[in-house]
């Protein structure tokens, strides 16, 4: 079965991060990159970039953010293979945003 991993950041959590400890952690996020189960995983443009679109009385609305009230933002994900959402979840507690103050959604595809 295919999981997504989503990864959500408190970037406030960051600011403390030495250098040399963000070299150490991308080592970490790239071992879940290289992880044989791992299909494909993409790291996300500042929230500050991003784009919302809604369509209200059949007119588009493009607004920037997303603004949500909320202290965690979605940062990357990984798409992975595994034989349950309990080994999906095992691989998501690899990934450093789950011990920095973030959390890893683990959520099972529903393929079209």
């Amino acid at each position: 079965m295919k999981y997504m991993l989503l990864v959500y950041d408190d970037p406030t959590k960051w600011t403390d991060v030495t250098d040399e400890q963000m070299q150490g952690l991308y080592v970490e996020y790239g071992a879940v990159s290289q992880n044989p189960a791992t299909i494909g995983s993409a790291r996300l443009q500042p929230v500050e970039t991003a784009k919302t679109v809604r369509i209200k009385g059949g007119d588009t609305l493009v607004t920037d953010g997303p603004f949500a009230e909320t202290k965690e933002q979605l940062g990357g994900y990984y798409l992975v293979e595994a034989g349950s959402i309990e080994d999906a979840a095992k691989i998501g507690a690899a990934i450093p945003s789950a011990r920095m103050g973030g959390s890893v959604e683990v959520r099972e595809l529903v393929e079209m």
